[in-house]
């Protein structure tokens, strides 16, 4: 059965290559990035199998178990702008060029130095013998990182300037993961990319792994009335552990009103956040936003944008704005 899946899934891909995006690529001169574009094609197929299953199974449950009953429907049809943007392949493709030439240049000058690429088979011997150890395996190290890039995001003023785009939905929805700042999304993707070359990941199970990641942080963000009891909480992130993560006051703000920090910052596994004294585990679905929304005495009534473009460039605002501040 899998393997039907996955020669379909080829023959899809060589299809839509072949009759869209090469004709596309010989008409603009770009015929000498086709082995990229066919890359492209990939991640554009996974993203729209992505889009379809979770509309299919989050959507219903959002409307059985809501923590919020009445969405605003313009948030969430932008929260899905975002998501095309992201699950779609745009941001891996821009990743590719970006981190492709300097890293292999990297690899070169230190593989002519005499120092060789580090990878996770090196360290632990047959660990890629067996593909679904070795996935786990692989799951477990990109969430590390990820975990302390997601702290960092909340720890240095000019970032936290970005990221609060993120928490400043207060309708979060199943689309609501992707909504960031595309500056913010390129830092992101490229660092989790280049940990993954360094560790030796094959790009066929990174497609996996980020698809693995993604749709778990879709369920994290879905407004849903969901969490995986007492002990199933502490192994993975549920929407109710996450929801704190973006509660006023609890999830990002860790000496009181104004200040940086927080607790959550787990992405799939909540043992770093045990491990590291950052998670904080509850009973209620707390509301979203940050604390700058709320209005006057409570915040500031500060307005993130409504629309795609307007989030965006008050995004740059902010960071400008924030990188001005005094570290805390």
């Amino acid at each position: 059965m899998i393997d039907t899946l996955v020669n379909w899934f080829g023959y899809a891909q060589g299809w839509l290559f072949q009759v869209a995006v090469q004709p596309l690529l010989f008409k603009f001169g770009l015929g000498d990035v086709a082995e990229e574009a066919f890359s492209g094609t990939e991640w554009f197929l996974v993203g729209l199998i992505e889009l379809a299953l979770l509309y299919a199974i989050l959507r219903p449950l959002e409307a059985w178990i809501p923590v919020k009953p009445d969405l605003d429907p313009a948030a969430r049809r932008n929260d899905f702008v975002y998501t095309c943007i992201h699950r779609l392949g745009a941001f891996q493709v821009a990743v590719f060029f970006v981190l492709g030439p300097p890293f292999d240049a990297l690899a070169s000058k230190l593989h002519l130095s005499g120092i060789s690429q580090f990878n996770l088979e090196g360290a632990w011997p047959g660990i890629t013998d067996i593909p679904l150890v070795s996935f786990f395996v692989y799951l477990v190290v990109l969430d590390f990182f990820d975990y302390w890039y997601h702290r960092a995001s909340h720890r240095f003023h000019w970032w936290w300037g970005l990221h609060s785009l993120h928490h400043s939905q207060q309708d979060l929805n199943l689309w609501s993961d992707n909504r960031n700042h595309l500056l913010d999304d390129l830092l992101h993707d490229a660092c989790l990319a280049f940990i993954a070359l360094l560790i030796g990941v094959e790009p066929s199970q990174y497609v996996l792994l980020v698809v693995a990641s993604r749709m778990q942080q879709s369920l994290q963000h879905a407004n849903v009335r969901m969490h995986f009891g007492r002990f199933g909480d502490r192994l993975l992130v549920s929407p109710r552990y996450h929801r704190l993560h973006h509660a006023i006051g609890a999830g990002h703000e860790s000496n009181g009103k104004g200040t940086l920090g927080g607790h959550n910052f787990a992405v799939l596994f909540p043992v770093w956040d045990i491990l590291f004294r950052t998670a904080h585990f509850g009973n209620g679905f707390e509301a979203a936003g940050v604390r700058d929304q709320l209005p006057p005495p409570q915040g500031e009534g500060r307005d993130y944008g409504r629309g795609f473009w307007a989030q965006q460039w008050r995004g740059l605002q902010r960071m400008v704005e924030w990188a001005g501040r005094r570290q805390s």
